[in-house]
């Protein structure tokens, strides 16, 4: 990508945009990967479910390995990293929604604490 962030990049290059887009795009690689992983989850272990919940849900999963490749950073790993955050948090929150599995203090408390490191991660001046 000629307009990608590069890893050289400093403070000052992220925009209002920039953060959004970043930031809406975690979330919808979370959605997809939580979202499929759900589907091929239940479909095996839920013998209710149909067993094209796992086609669904794999299908889904093929297109979470595309969103990160729509990030502006240029670096696979930091981009990885820094998902894995967010991911956390988003794993927490869909498994109070799907499945009732409400998250307790130490949950709530370490996904702050890994928000915190990724957003270091992210926006260190570099």
């Amino acid at each position: 990508m000629d307009d990608a962030k590069s890893t050289d990049d400093d403070e000052s290059a992220w925009t209002a945009f920039d953060i959004l887009q970043t930031v809406a795009l975690f979330g919808a690689t979370g959605l997809a990967e939580i979202g499929g992983g759900w589907l091929v989850w239940k479909a095996v272990r839920d013998s209710s479910k149909p067993w094209w919940w796992a086609v669904v849900g794999s299908a889904v999963l093929i297109i979470y390995g595309f969103l990160p490749t729509l990030q502006t950073i240029d670096s696979f790993g930091r981009i990885y990293a820094v998902y894995g955050g967010f991911f956390i948090i988003l794993s927490f929150l869909a498994g109070w929604l799907l499945d009732g599995d409400r998250p307790d203090k130490g949950d709530w408390i370490g996904g702050t604490v890994a928000l915190v490191g990724v957003s270091l991660v992210l926006f260190w001046p570099r």
